[in-house]
C-alpha cells in the first residue's frame, strides 16, 4: 500500500490546452497535402503524376538492363573475334611450315578473302550492337531528365497545394538539357563512342597482310 501511495504521488496530471489543440488542428488543416486531399483536380493530378513517375523509373531500369546486355554482347563478339583469329594464324603457320607451303602460296588468297569475309562480319555486328547500345544510351538519358521534371512538379505541387496551377507540365526537361549540353565536336564524339570498332577495324588491316606474308614467307 505504501508504494501504491509514493506512485499516486509521483503521477503528475497535464491539463489540456484548448487554444494549443485548436491551433494545432488548424495547422493540420491548413497543410498542402491536406487541401490537395480536399480537392478532386489536385488530389488527381498528384496521383498521376506519381504514377508517370513511377512507370518512368521502370522504364529506366529496362533500359539500364538492356545496356547491360548490348555490353556483354559486344565483349563476346570481340572475344570471338580475337579467338578465330588466332586459331586462325596458328593454322596458317602450320601449314607454311611444310613442304606444301609453295603450292599453298600460290592461293594465298584464300585464306585472305576468309579472313576479309569473317572482318566484316564481325565488324558490322559490333557496329550495329554499339549503335543500339547508344542509341538506349541517349533514351535513358531523356527519361532521366523528364523523371527530375516529374520529382520537381510533385514536390512543387505538395509545398503549395491548391494554390498549384492545373495547367502547369512538367515539360521543362528539354530547356533545362539544352542549357546544359556540353559543346562537342562530332568527329571526335564518334571516334569515342565507336572506339571499339575502329580497333577491329584496325586489327583486321593487320592481319590481312600477315596472312600472305605467314603462307609465303
Amino acid at each position: 500500500m505504501a508504494e501504491t501511495k509514493d506512485l499516486d504521488h509521483h503521477l503528475v496530471e497535464i491539463p489540456a490546452d484548448g487554444d494549443h489543440h485548436k491551433k494545432l488542428i488548424a495547422a493540420i488543416q491548413d497543410h498542402p497535402l491536406m487541401e490537395i486531399s480536399d480537392s478532386p483536380g489536385h488530389l488527381l493530378l498528384l496521383k498521376l503524376l506519381q504514377r508517370e513517375e513511377d512507370l518512368s523509373g521502370r522504364r529506366i531500369a529496362g533500359k539500364e538492363r538492356r545496356l547491360d546486355t548490348l555490353k556483354r554482347e559486344v565483349f563476346q563478339l570481340c572475344l570471338f573475334f580475337f579467338a578465330f583469329h588466332g586459331l586462325f594464324l596458328t593454322i596458317l603457320f602450320g601449314s607454311s611450315s611444310n613442304d606444301l607451303g609453295v603450292s599453298v602460296c600460290r592461293k594465298w588468297w584464300i585464306p585472305m578473302i576468309t579472313s576479309l569475309s569473317f572482318c566484316l562480319v564481325m565488324v558490322f555486328l559490333v557496329q550495329m550492337k554499339l549503335f543500339q547500345y547508344w542509341k538506349v544510351y541517349g533514351q535513358i538519358l531523356r527519361e532521366k531528365t523528364d523523371n527530375r521534371s516529374l520529382t520537381r512538379c510533385i514536390q512543387e505541387l505538395r509545398m503549395k497545394g491548391v494554390s498549384f496551377d492545373l495547367s502547369k507540365e512538367p515539360g521543362n526537361g528539354k530547356k533545362m538539357k539544352s542549357s546544359s549540353v556540353e559543346i562537342k565536336w562530332k568527329p571526335v564524339d564518334w571516334c569515342c563512342r565507336y572506339v571499339v570498332t575502329i580497333g577491329l577495324v584496325a586489327v583486321s588491316g593487320l592481319v590481312l597482310p600477315v596472312c600472305k606474308f605467314m603462307i609465303c614467307s
